[in-house]
């Protein structure tokens, strides 16, 4: 049954996702099966997913994508659904993904060197006259950086832009329309990193002071370097943020970490909310105390002001410069409402939110964690090599029977699992077996479901207990028939005597 369906409907699962989702647990729970014996404290468990993992024409099927689509958390963590994932992520998509991250992760390594390391060295050993070796090698990794990474982030980004634009495939991101491709994040900070990149190739000090026969060759001291440095290294930190920022997707190696980056990003909003609040407030105080006659130095002016209401509700604000507030009546008064309404009232209500928000993405996180998984998976797959997919394939040995037991060879097309005998208690078998004939043109046997012979009793009392209760009803209306006939009829009888007596009396008078 199961092959059967699969090969007449290829895409019931894409159907199911779409317009039934109601029924894809039930068709999961089908293509699983438990031993109700248990072997060692452990359950033999049988998942045929290979219609989940192959095509019909022998690759990767689509059916983990078409579930990830659907971004439900709880059938991602389906039993079925997660082995097929997890095999195919663990087997074959996991070294992919890594070959992939590992340029990336050079890229980093090399870039953290040149703009954070020997950078430094060569500043601390003579400001004024650079290292000449410490100055080519910073040169070469810098155009390590641009020609490789900055390059390969140009590419990327105008074939996908290219592509959609032909397409005609856009979204929206706060109402602005953008290219389909950016409505994922990592591609939106992968094209502000290659932007910064860019801009530090314009700024490059190493650039700017090439003409410079005054300094060295490489060096950055001239004075059309020392103009641009300023900006420069602004842009080389918000890049190596990002850098940091794209190399959180290796967490997927790891649910339990993965699950944790998206339940930060799902409660970052409350967060948000608190400091949208917390900057309200500390406006409306700084042109309070700004508009105060008070001499404190901390507090002269809204930029001022605003500074020391930030450190108080960081904690940054010393015991001493609340000391020193005495002498000023007035702006002690406004910096104790504004500890109370701030530090007591606001932080509190924040973790309150926080912790809110985490109770009702906890019981997904996981899930969500999986959807994330299988999203890398579905788009690893089509980079996988063909002789290293037929290897993969062949080694689940789908053609061999699985065994129900020792000895009780079963259906083919899965594989089998052990797992603690306390995970998923089976009291009933779920197959089924007769006695006689396995001839294919024997008559299949009567299948009596355990519990049917009580319902068909129950149905038969009820169909007595039905028909006692009309003759009862015929009966009693009979009875009352015959006694209305009765009284109807003797009433007549002593009519038709009164009348008689009546007429005899009259003749006598």
């Amino acid at each position: 049954g199961n092959d059967i369906l699969f090969e007449r409907h290829p895409d019931i699962i894409k159907r199911l996702c779409l317009d039934a989702p109601a029924l894809l647990p039930s068709l999961l729970d089908g293509l699983v099966w438990r031993s109700r014996v248990t072997e060692g404290g452990r359950r033999r468990v049988n998942y045929y997913i290979k219609h989940l993992v192959i095509n019909q024409d022998g690759g990767f099927s689509q059916a983990i994508e078409w579930l990830v689509d659907m971004g439900d958390p709880k059938i991602i963590c389906h039993p079925v659904v997660s082995v097929a994932a997890d095999l195919v992520w663990e087997r074959i998509a996991f070294r992919n993904f890594l070959v992939g991250k590992a340029w990336f992760v050079v890229t980093l390594i090399i870039f953290v060197l040149a703009q954070s390391v020997l950078n430094q060295m060569n500043s601390a050993d003579n400001p004024e006259k650079p290292s000449q070796n410490l100055s080519v090698t910073i040169f070469v990794l810098r155009c390590f950086i641009y020609v490789c990474s900055l390059g390969q982030l140009l590419v990327h980004h105008m074939r996908k832009m290219i592509r959609d634009i032909r397409r005609r495939a856009f979204g929206k991101i706060y109402g602005i329309k953008v290219p389909a491709y950016l409505e994922q994040w990592q591609d939106v900070a992968s094209l502000f990193l290659a932007i910064f990149l860019s801009m530090m190739l314009i700024l490059e000090p190493i650039l700017h002071c090439l003409g410079n026969p005054d300094v060295d060759l490489f060096a950055t001291n001239c004075p059309d370097g020392q103009s641009t440095l300023r900006v420069y290294a602004i842009f080389a930190a918000l890049a190596i943020m990002l850098y940091f920022i794209l190399l959180s997707d290796l967490a997927v190696f790891s649910n339990r970490m993965s699950a944790y980056i998206l339940v930060c990003c799902r409660v970052h909003p409350e967060l948000v909310l608190f400091l949208v609040g917390l900057s309200f407030v500390v406006l409306a105080f700084a042109c309070a105390v700004s508009s105060l006659e008070q001499g404190s130095d901390d507090f002269t002016g809204i930029p001022k002001s605003g500074l020391q209401f930030y450190k108080m509700a960081f904690g940054m604000y010393g015991g001493s410069q609340f000391n020193s507030l005495s002498d000023y009546p007035a702006l002690t008064l406004a910096v104790f409402i504004y500890v109370i309404l701030v530090v007591i009232f606001m932080r509190d209500l924040l973790i309150s939110q926080l912790n809110s928000a985490y109770q009702k993405t906890y019981k997904d996180m996981l899930g969500y964690a999986r959807l994330n998984r299988g999203k890398i998976v579905a788009e690893t797959m089509p980079s996988v090599q063909a002789h290293r997919w037929r290897a993969f394939v062949s080694s689940l040995r789908f053609d061999e029977r699985i065994e129900f037991g020792e000895g009780d060879v079963g259906l083919a097309g899965g594989i089998q699992l052990f797992e603690p005998a306390t995970a998923h208690v089976t009291t009933e078998d779920a197959i089924r077996r007769f006695g006689g004939s396995t001839s294919p043109a024997a008559q299949w046997p009567e299948h009596h479901v355990a519990g049917a012979g009580d319902d068909d009793h129950f149905e038969r009392l009820e169909k007595l207990v039905n028909k006692a209760m009309k003759r009862m009803t015929h009966s009693s209306r009979k009875k009352e028939g015959a006694a209305s006939s009765t009284g109807a009829s003797s009433m007549l009888d002593g009519g038709s005597l009164n009348d008689s007596s009546n007429s005899a009396l009259s003749r006598s008078s």
